[in-house]
């Protein structure tokens, strides 16, 4: 079965439009001329801010021309993951899609549903003749995935509706209210770099098959940190005295993903290699019996290697193991205002070999309360500034607090009754979500965030389960229907 096979059909055509467009984030300017020419060709009116953020608008269906202006919007940039051994250029090569019983995936690459389905069920909306609705305006927005550069540049008066929709959710049956804020952190460490010796034996030490995810959905399942691990490893050898030198280390990627691989090159006294190796089976089958019920792939490998040109001066090298393996990573508090919601969280990201002697640490810190994240960013912070690093922040971005009044949450939990016969699941959500940002330009927009069921987003295992597009469509047009008069 093709994607184009699969119900609704006018959804499912655009969304595997967009999969042959490249979007990286930071770099969507293939989507969004592909956005323009969608409006054009549909004589459809749109306007384009500095950054590339573009609103379209369509007129109500006739006896619908009294309802509020409804605001739908979704994000066009996409997390660019793929795993080793594929080979695929987010910038040129359109996404290959699988038709996986139940479930739409990609060939070893994240599938970009998260967000090019709302993105498509916009277009679908927009495209119909034959879908009854008042006055609508469709937001798309670029860069979400590292930084909601566009959700933070939209200005005043860019859209007109009173009422959100945003289509970035990931679970079918669940209505979102509120959404965590964010902030990162990063670390950077300054080494000096030492000529490696030719009488040593160098072996690469790999953490993969790890399962990734992302960081504000997934940070509650205790997935496997590849980072983490590593430098857990590398800690226990300087904790049994073996005496390595440190040539690499790098893992992990995006900031809002949580890292499925990580490696390091060492350096090895010869008496010391079985040792080492005797030491790294035992701990891959403790990291084995800890993630068996969510990581069951994971592995620990080491293989030699070339000599490198290098290794990080030690004491530079120990400050970096030692700040990585104290570094908090995960659940750091739960709500106690909604049952079941993580309140406050950090994900070590990143570790990255730069220029001019350097590695970067990357993390990224959320919490539904602005003291808390806070705290949190401060926490990973002082971790890092023991250890001698430079350490910055980026500007971060507000929670949606939520509003259990919101005119449009009942109305979307009445219709979701009605068509299905049963209750939708009221909830905030600990990813964060670009809704916090419009309520500071927007401060009387009423939201809600709903979407068919993804799961493992940001990671090449991304999939979306393919009936509950159907079931999200159906609700999003009778709740288009059900729109309260002006």
């Amino acid at each position: 079965m093709k994607i184009t096979d699969l119900e609704p059909q006018i959804v499912w055509k655009y969304f595997d439009e967009i999969t042959k467009v490249p979007r990286p984030s930071k770099k969507e300017e293939k989507i969004v001329a592909y956005l323009e020419s969608f409006a054009q060709k549909n004589h459809i009116a749109y306007k384009k801010d500095e950054v590339g953020n573009i609103i379209m608008s369509k007129p109500a269906t006739p006896g619908m021309e009294n309802r509020e202006t409804v605001v739908l919007q979704s994000h066009v940039d996409m997390v660019c993951e793929k795993n080793n051994g594929t080979q695929h250029d987010f910038e040129k090569d359109p996404i290959e899609t699988i038709v996986d019983g139940e479930w739409l995936r990609a060939n070893g690459t994240t599938l970009g549903a998260d967000n090019g389905i709302g993105v498509a069920a916009e277009l679908a909306l927009l495209a119909s003749d034959n879908i009854e609705h008042g006055p609508i305006e469709c937001l798309f927005t670029i860069d979400e995935e590292t930084g909601l550069t566009g959700a933070k540049a939209l200005k005043a008066g860019f859209m007109t509706g009173n009422i959100l929709l945003n289509l970035d959710s990931e679970d079918e049956g669940q209505i979102f209210m509120g959404c965590a804020g964010g902030k990162d952190t990063q670390a950077l460490f300054h080494y000096q770099a030492e000529a490696a010796p030719a009488d040593r034996q160098y072996f690469r030490i790999d953490v993969k098959g790890l399962n990734g995810g992302h960081s504000g959905g997934e940070i509650h399942k205790g997935l496997g940190n590849a980072n983490k691990l590593l430098a857990r490893f590398l800690f226990l050898l300087k904790k049994n005295k073996i005496d390595f030198l440190l040539c690499s280390i790098e893992g992990g990627n995006l900031r809002n993903a949580i890292a499925r691989e990580a490696h390091a090159v060492v350096g090895l006294r010869p008496e010391d290699k079985e040792t080492v190796r005797i030491m790294l089976n035992h701990f891959a089958a403790d990291v084995e019996n800890e993630l068996k019920h969510v990581d069951k792939n994971v592995r620990l490998v080491m293989e030699s290697t070339d000599k490198p040109d290098f290794y990080i001066d030690n004491a530079t090298a120990e400050k970096v193991i030692y700040a990585l393996h104290a570094c908090p990573h995960g659940v750091l508090g739960m709500s106690h205002d909604i049952e079941g919601l993580v309140e406050t969280s950090t994900n070590l990201a990143s570790v990255k070999m730069k220029e001019n002697h350097t590695i970067l640490v990357g993390t990224s810190q959320r919490s539904s309360i602005e003291s808390y994240k806070e705290m949190a960013a401060n926490q990973v912070a002082a971790t890092f500034l023991l250890a001698g690093a430079d350490v910055s922040h980026g500007d971060g971005y507000p929670g949606w607090a939520p509003n259990p009044d919101s005119v449009i949450l009942k109305i979307a939990q009445k219709t979701y009754e009605q068509l299905f016969h049963k209750q939708p699941e009221i909830m905030a959500i600990h990813a964060g979500l670009e809704c916090g940002l419009f309520l500071e330009k927007y401060p009387t927009l009423d939201m809600i965030s709903f979407g068919p069921t993804l799961r493992d987003v940001h990671s090449p295992n991304e999939r979306i389960e393919i009936k509950t597009v159907g079931m999200w469509w159906s609700h999003l047009l009778e709740l288009l229907k059900n729109i309260p008069a002006k």
